[in-house]
């Protein structure tokens, strides 16, 4: 540090800073209907969580009726207001007019759905007596709040809280439960691990409700009195809970804690590695660690190291260790996929890696086989009736249950289908809700937790990121009924999207165009929100794209220089020039 001269002014650009924290002012005495409606909505973008100051712009009865978390209108470039010139006989009071193009919407259950069109809503202001003589005060206002995008992403940030998959028939009670991810958005500076905390309590959101569970009984809360949790100085976050979570069963508990332990573990500001549990008069129900929690939960990815996988120049089945600083070659797997019997020109390897599903050169069967040396690749599970090669089967798809799913793109006989445990007396075509006439599925990814699927649907030219619920209903003689339900689109700014693969819990990598621009890579969640700073760098004409539930290994394409990837905070390398379909297990 210098100890001695003078302080010299310094001329720097200011840059937009993301930890900027915002506080909202009060209406000034005498301020006109626009400065009113441009204080309130400045107060909106505060991070004032029960927006106390936003209120004051507000008549009594207005601040006492209005429910902001009732929802959160999200537009491109915030709400622009402007005076309505012609005012109802008699009114002595002023009306404004608020507009934008509507980007998404946040609900009372802090779920995203993403919106397109115009945002047009009035609010109205009159005077009211005060101390200080009469004050233009908001009387009429839209429900909840509206604010900018750029607000938007720097007042919330995206959680993941977990639920439990509702378990098959034939596995009522597995020894390890499977996690599905429930993205969410809360406060990022208004204390977001207590608000993630509420947000587990407060139970799935509705559209995940029908293929989830959850350990916690109705009603169940924080402790009355408790405002905020924080952990201690050994990371232990202890949660004190109401009385309606009391009567539980000690592994119920520990389900409890699980829940809490991995959704604060997606939040990037926790360090919690500890999570107790205690009753509304302070005794302990149960606590649960890190390694505990994950000898409870299923694994999200495979126990062995998930190595890539790829279709030589020949059709055959070909894998290499998924850490790009391994000096292995890829080399064939053993079995019928590897010694090329049959030319492949699709493949998904379970995720157990024990066995894969490949689809002919010609798309019209699929196979199963397993990666023994001594096993045959057997009859076909299906065959499509297709003629030509891109109308035929899609890449086949494994979810964490086992099962295997793919399209059959028949022009005459389009389908969904899912093979049982990959086995072919098991094929069920699954009913869709929410495919028009017309439409096809082009390409199938299912969850590892089997509770989700996201398709690429090609309708009218265009081809779209759809993700929807995975359903399974007891068919009543000891087998199940599949269903797809309440399909979304999770990328709703792209015209046509090309590949898609699942990243992680909620977040799935794309590759696609929107209207007028070149082809770009980016991520997802799988409320059809876009993570910010996760940009990815360019690659000329992707055909297919596949990342691991690992974040730590490299995203695998395939592009005009062959099969490539992109290990962490490197740049893309190439891995063999003539190599087709790049996988994952899954």
């Amino acid at each position: 540090m210098p100890d001695k001269g003078g302080l010299e002014s310094v001329e720097a650009s200011q840059r937009p800073d993301s930890q900027v924290r915002v506080f909202a002012l009060p209406p000034r005495d005498g301020a006109s209907p626009t400065n009113v409606v441009e204080g309130f909505l400045e107060a909106l973008t505060s991070d004032d969580p029960s927006y106390a100051m936003a209120r004051k712009y507000l008549t009594p009865k207005a601040a006492k009726d209005w429910r902001p978390g009732q929802q959160t209108v999200v537009l491109a470039d915030g709400p622009s207001a402007r005076p309505v010139g012609q005012q109802d006989a008699g009114d002595e009071g002023q009306s404004f007019s608020l507009s934008g193009r509507q980007v998404a919407t946040v609900d009372k259950q802090q779920a995203y759905q993403p919106g397109s069109g115009q945002y047009n809503k009035n609010l109205h202001l009159s005077q009211v007596k005060t101390a200080k003589g009469d004050q233009w005060r908001i009387d009429s206002l839209p429900t909840g709040v509206v604010i900018g995008e750029s607000d938007f992403q720097r007042i919330y940030q995206s959680v993941n809280k977990y639920y439990y998959a509702v378990n098959s028939v034939a596995e009522d009670d597995p020894p390890q439960k499977r996690l599905v991810a429930d993205p969410v958005f809360v406060r990022q500076w208004t204390d977001p691990l207590t608000e993630t905390v509420k947000e587990v309590l407060a139970g799935p959101t509705r559209w995940l409700d029908r293929a989830v569970r959850t350990a916690f009984p109705t009603g169940a809360g924080l402790k009355d009195g408790v405002e905020s949790l924080a952990p201690d100085d050994a990371n232990k976050l202890t949660v004190p809970l109401n009385k309606q979570a009391e009567d539980v069963t000690p592994t119920k508990c520990r389900e409890m804690a699980a829940q809490l332990l991995f959704s604060l573990r997606d939040l990037s500001s926790s360090s919690v590695s500890e999570v107790e549990l205690k009753r509304a008069d302070g005794r302990l129900m149960c606590a649960l660690n890190e390694s505990e929690a994950d000898a409870l939960v299923a694994p999200r990815r495979s126990a062995v190291l998930d190595e890539q996988y790829f279709l030589d120049g020949k059709g055959r089945l070909v894998r290499m260790p998924g850490t790009s600083s391994s000096d292995r070659e890829a080399e064939r797997v053993p079995g019928p996929l590897g010694e090329g019997e049959q030319p492949m020109r699709a493949v998904a390897v379970s995720r157990d890696q024990e066995r894969a599903a490949g689809v002919s050169s010609d798309g019209r069967s699929l196979y199963v086989a397993s990666f023994v040396t001594s096993a045959s690749l057997g009859d076909a599970l299906v065959r499509s009736h297709a003629v030509d090669v891109k109308d035929g089967l899609s890449t086949p798809s494994w979810d964490g249950r086992g099962d295997l799913w793919v399209a059959d793109r028949d022009p005459g006989d389009p389908r969904l289908l899912v093979f049982g445990q990959g086995l072919g007396d098991r094929m069920q075509q699954v009913s869709i809700e929410g495919i028009g006439d017309g439409a096809r599925i082009e390409t199938v990814k299912m969850s590892a937790d089997g509770a989700r699927i996201a398709l690429l649907v090609k309708e009218k030219g265009t081809t779209s990121l759809r993700i929807g619920r995975v359903e399974r209903q007891s068919d009543g003689e000891g087998g199940l009924e599949f269903s797809v339900a309440d399909l979304r689109v999770a990328a709703p700014e792209m015209e046509d999207v090309t590949a898609v693969s699942w990243a992680g819990g909620s977040r799935l990598v794309v590759v696609g165009r929107e209207a007028g621009e070149l082809q770009q890579m980016r991520y997802v969640q799988s409320d059809g929100s876009t993570p910010t700073g996760q940009a990815l760098p360019g690659l000329t004409r992707v055909s297919e794209i596949s990342a691991s539930e690992d974040d730590r290994l490299p995203l695998l394409a395939h592009s005009d220089d062959g099969i490539v990837r992109l290990p962490s905070g490197a740049a893309w390398q190439s891995v063999a020039k003539d190599g087709t379909a790049p996988v994952y297990p899954g």
